[in-house]
């Protein structure tokens, strides 16, 4: 293998994210080597571009990706060179307190990150550690593959962390990737109605939302979302309400969207202080769950999931070389399509099954 490699690095928004020539990483001891296929642009992954998360560090983007195995390092015994895999996100776990001793180290207090803490894999290749990859099952692309990751944070917002039964209305705020996914993970289920709530601007993910399993659609600024919603159910409103937009406002039209009883998980971030009352939650006895990542076992169901052909994650993927991930990053800002899919290597690697 040669020396340097090309790699996506942030050292500052806009300008200063750069593709550049940077020094490949080596396999030390207990550590693997992947040349990378297939790497997501996250929605994450462009806020960093464009300012909206306080990076300090230099760092190589990206945690949605999967390769070839390249190279193990001495003490490696589960891994073979030539393996199809997908790596986890949970770059650096401490592996000692009780959530990692329990099997929850997504919630790890000492937890770092690709492409945050640790280089992401926006690279033709990537360093990581055999204990958080899994094998990408027979016939699934690589570049499909690729969106394990963002698959696994729906399905353990649906399926891990909510209550979904045969006969529910389920309401989905925000067609971006998770919202999407969120969408197909709920299908699922067997659910009575599916509903996606979304913007004017997000016309051409809304069209992609029927296609991973949602029944109905509403332009939220062009219609009452609460009384379509209610006028759907029995006039009480959704048994679950799955926010993955996460600002204060979504939030609070999920209070009014929820049935007594009810449940709402939110997933996305939502920074800014929410400045208004929870009463409603209270008074309808409802349920408000936050959802955070994933773990060994979701990964391993999720890409059963694709193996088995019961989640589809293609209408979501637009592939780009790495060379053009600007338009990637751009097309995504815009809203113009909800998953880039970068390709380091070249499309064989990411293509072949």
């Amino acid at each position: 293998m040669s020396d340097t490699m090309q790699a996506l690095v942030y050292t500052a928004p806009r300008e200063g994210t750069q593709l550049r020539e940077i020094a490949q990483p080596e396999a030390g001891p207990g550590e693997v080597i992947l040349q990378v296929a297939a790497v997501g642009v996250c929605g994450t992954d462009v806020h960093v571009w464009q300012g909206g998360h306080n990076l300090t560090n230099r760092v190589v983007l990206g945690h949605e990706f999967g390769g070839i195995v390249a190279a193990v390092g001495p003490g490696v015994e589960d891994v073979q060179v030539g393996e199809r895999v997908v790596s986890e996100t949970a770059a650096v776990v401490c592996g000692t307190c009780i959530y990692c001793r329990s099997g929850q180290y997504n919630v790890c207090p000492r937890r770092k990150g690709f492409g945050f803490a640790i280089d992401g894999g926006m690279a033709n290749f990537v360093r990581t550690r055999p204990a958080i990859l899994h094998r990408v099952p027979l016939h699934v692309p690589m570049a499909h593959a690729a969106l394990t990751e963002p698959a696994c944070v729906a399905y353990n917002a649906v399926i891990e962390k909510s209550r979904p039964r045969p006969g529910d209305h389920a309401v989905v705020i925000g067609p971006g990737p998770i919202g999407l996914l969120c969408a197909a993970m709920l299908r699922l289920c067997g659910p009575a109605r599916i509903t996606m709530i979304g913007l004017r601007s997000d016309a051409h993910r809304l069209e992609l939302a029927r296609r991973m399993g949602a029944d109905e659609i509403i332009v939220a600024d062009e219609e009452d979302a609460v009384a379509r919603v209610r006028a759907a159910s029995d006039g009480f409103g959704a048994d679950l309400v799955v926010d993955a937009v996460g600002i204060a406002a979504t939030l609070n039209q999920s209070l009014d969207l929820v049935r007594p009883n009810g449940q709402i998980t939110k997933i996305g971030w939502g920074p800014e202080p929410i400045g208004f009352s929870l009463d409603r939650l209270v008074a309808k006895a409802a349920t408000l769950q936050g959802s955070f990542s994933h773990t060994y076992t979701t990964w391993e169901r999720v890409l059963s999931l694709m193996g088995t052909g019961q989640l589809d994650v293609s209408p979501l993927v637009t592939l780009y070389p790495l060379e053009e991930w600007h338009a990637g990053f751009e097309a995504m800002e815009h809203l113009e399509i909800p998953k880039a899919v970068l390709l380091p290597n070249g499309p064989t690697l990411a293509n072949a099954p």
